[in-house]
């Protein structure tokens, strides 16, 4: 079922830009190429870093007075991790837009969410920058291993970005970018087709 593997490199000091770098990102409901989206991670004993670059010359930033709402309609980047590569346990996700607001949440499938839930040790920053934005983070490893998420160094992983722009009207438009493509005609991510497997280098 697991159709791509990351390495994530080891690293004392969690030099995140050491790790090494995944770029194969694809639209999985559309044509064309995705925009640049490159993600890193690395790991030691006390924490799971990553980054996110990503290339972006239309960023949507949504107002709502619900904060999940006002990440649900922006531009973003997403992780998710299982328990297991058939989803039937618990998976976690964290949605991350470019002001530095995080919709998290646990879920069992098919899309049963419960996001009064949040990790307790995720930290993250962003940076928008000139046709883009940076997303740099970390969990903490004994919050994953607490999860039941590291299994023998290999964790069950997802990582996305939504793409929100404007079409030549000036509508908006809604696209979505897999690191693995689910090979599904229904737009949804929260499929086990759509997980790779994280392996945690020593």
């Amino acid at each position: 079922m697991i159709k791509k593997v990351y390495s994530v490199r080891y690293s004392d000091r969690l030099d995140v830009m050491s790790g090494n770098l995944m770029k194969d990102f694809t639209f999985p409901w559309k044509r064309g190429r995705a925009p640049r989206t490159e993600f890193r991670a690395v790991w030691n004993e006390q924490a799971l870093g990553f980054h996110f670059d990503v290339d972006d010359e239309d960023i949507i930033l949504h107002e709502s007075e619900d904060p999940d709402e006002a990440v649900l309609g922006s531009d973003r980047v997403e992780i998710f991790l299982a328990t297991k590569p058939d989803l039937k346990g618990l998976y976690y996700g964290a949605e991350m837009d470019p002001r530095g607001n995080v919709y998290d949440y646990k879920a069992k499938y098919h899309r049963e969410f419960d996001d009064r839930w949040s990790f307790g040790n995720l930290k993250f920053r962003c940076e928008i920058r000139d046709g883009g934005y940076t997303v740099k983070g970390r969990f903490a490893m004994d919050e994953l291993n607490n999860l039941d998420l590291v299994k023998g160094k290999q964790i069950v992983a997802g990582v996305y970005r939504a793409e929100f722009g404007h079409n030549k009207k000036g509508d908006l438009t809604e696209e979505w970018i897999s690191w693995v493509n689910p090979q599904k005609d229904e737009q949804d991510f929260h499929v086990p087709e759509s997980f790779g497997m994280w392996k945690l280098d020593l």
